[in-house]
């Protein structure tokens, strides 16, 4: 078998996660998380929209993890995502995260936002 080490580009894979936080870049981030192309920060849920309509245009897919469980996320925020251009694929979060390093190793135009497990 072939190992090939994985580059990453600018923006950073999700190294673990646990009740209320998650680890990437080697920090910690305290309740919900937002990463892409622009670095990694806090993530207010979904009542803090404004943060995920600038990356329309930046990336092609935002995956948000809902948590622990897959839910829907309510209607007002998937139509203002739709309406800005933005492509969205939700999951859980431990399934968000998996599916964003996969992609992000293989260089897509991708973000991730995710509430905490």
């Amino acid at each position: 078998m072939r190992l090939n080490e994985i580059t990453y580009t600018d923006a950073q894979p999700v190294e673990g996660y646990g009740p209320g936080f998650f680890r990437i870049g080697g920090e910690v981030v305290e309740g919900g998380l937002l990463t892409g192309p622009k670095g990694t920060g806090g993530w207010g849920g979904y009542e803090d929209a404004e943060p995920l309509l600038v990356l329309a245009g930046q990336v092609d897919v935002l995956f948000l993890g809902t948590g622990a469980e897959i839910a829907h996320i309510p209607a007002e925020l998937r139509a203002q995502l739709e309406d800005a251009g933005l492509g969205i694929e939700v999951m859980s979060s431990p399934s968000a995260a998996r599916t964003y390093n996969v992609l992000l190793s293989e260089g897509r135009r991708i973000a991730l936002a995710m509430l905490p497990v």
